[in-house]
């Protein structure tokens, strides 16, 4: 029920990905411009992440989840209706502040519904509710926006959250953990605190940033290059993206199943970080060829699918029952820190020095973090971080 929610919400996930088109395409503004403004979603997102992740742990997972799926529907309303730069820098900022919490409380209640045999196919699954959303809501964003104009992006994505918080209401009733309910100590208390005092995960989540800087500019960078130079249409460029959600959905769990248990998490995420820096590099070798941008989005997938879900099984086999939120919080902060740094980075280097030092510098952001979890297999402890 909870990956029912998921997909309905993310059915409707248009906005975002084409974002950076909007604002250079129908706001006019600047590469450097519509960097800025993505970063500011960052910002919220950070924010949201962690207030989500304490609000989780403090009040209810489940209250947190719902009065997010119904504020960001209307946040997105409101967004729609702005045009000038200083005020949707930030409108998109107070958005992602509330969109962002739901992250953090999501990733607790698959915890509390799952039971420690199913956690691994819980999450399995809930990542394929996401990706196969996803491979609907930017193909019909991109035919929307071609046909109908950006507009109705904004008001499918708001009655999209809409509904799934009503599914999300009529379907789920919150459930607490009972070692969360018997033990209301000072060990609670301070456990919401423990991710921040984990030396060795806040170096893991930083590697992890890096490579999700990378990995966005698939959403970033990617879509106005294949604008401007491959001048593919919105709704092409929209095909494109839901073909990344719909390998997902079908090459996911068969991967995961055979690689889980087998290999070490932190050295699967060194094949994720290969692939995600060869989808880059492809661009520059190649050039202008129709059928790179389909090459690269296969690769850059399987490096989603090889770094993504073990990240996270990293994250959640280190926290404990009353840290969860904390731990989620950051896991959740660290992508929103990424969604900060990787517009500007990608964008304002891509407008002052070109598209093919943007392709070499992912290519070296990627070998960076293959070569710090490479180091890290070793100083992390196997029983607590699972690798």
């Amino acid at each position: 029920m909870l990956s029912l929610v998921m997909l309905v919400n993310r059915s409707g996930a248009m906005v975002v990905p084409f974002m950076a088109v909007y604002l250079t395409q129908e706001l006019g503004f600047s590469k450097v411009q519509a960097g800025v403004a993505l970063s500011c979603f960052g910002v919220g997102s950070v924010v949201g992440s962690l207030s989500g992740g304490y609000l989780s742990d403090r009040f209810s997972y489940y209250w947190v989840q719902l009065w997010s799926l119904v504020f960001t529907g209307l946040g997105f309303l409101l967004l729609s209706q702005v045009t000038d730069y200083v005020g949707f820098c930030v409108s998109v900022l107070l958005l992602a502040m509330v969109a962002e919490s739901f992250r953090p409380a999501n990733q607790v209640a698959i915890l509390v519904y799952s039971t420690p045999s199913s956690l691994t196919r819980s999450l399995s699954l809930n990542r394929m509710a996401i990706n196969l959303g996803f491979s609907i809501g930017p193909a019909l964003g991109g035919w929307l926006a071609h046909y109908l104009g950006f507009t109705w992006l904004f008001v499918v994505d708001a009655v999209t959250c809409w509904l799934a918080a009503i599914v999300f209401w009529r379907l789920l009733k919150p459930v607490e953990e009972v070692v969360v309910a018997e033990d209301r100590t000072s060990d609670v208390r301070s456990g919401r605190l423990a991710a921040f005092r984990d030396g060795r995960y806040l170096v893991f989540l930083g590697l992890v940033v890096w490579l999700a800087v990378a990995f966005m500019q698939f959403f970033y960078v990617v879509p106005v290059y294949l604008r401007e130079v491959f001048h593919w249409s919105e709704s092409t460029i929209g095909t494109l993206l839901a073909l990344n959600g719909l390998i997902i959905v079908l090459a996911e769990m068969p991967i995961i199943k055979r690689m889980e248990g087998r290999f070490r998490k932190l050295a699967i995420l060194q094949i994720g970080s290969v692939f995600i820096g060869i989808s880059y590099v492809v661009y520059a070798l190649v050039g202008i060829w129709a059928l790179i941008p389909w090459v690269s989005i296969v690769l850059v997938t399987l490096g989603e699918i090889f770094s993504l879900p073990f990240a996270n099984a990293v994250a959640q086999q280190r926290s404990s029952p009353w840290s969860r939120g904390s731990y989620m919080a950051l896991y959740s902060a660290s992508f929103s820190l990424a969604h900060i740094i990787a517009p500007s980075l990608g964008l304002q280097v891509a407008g002052r020095y070109g598209y093919e030092v943007v392709w070499w510098m992912l290519g070296g952001i990627a070998l960076l973090a293959l070569l710090g979890f490479r180091m890290m297999i070793n100083r992390l402890e196997p029983e607590r971080a699972g690798v």
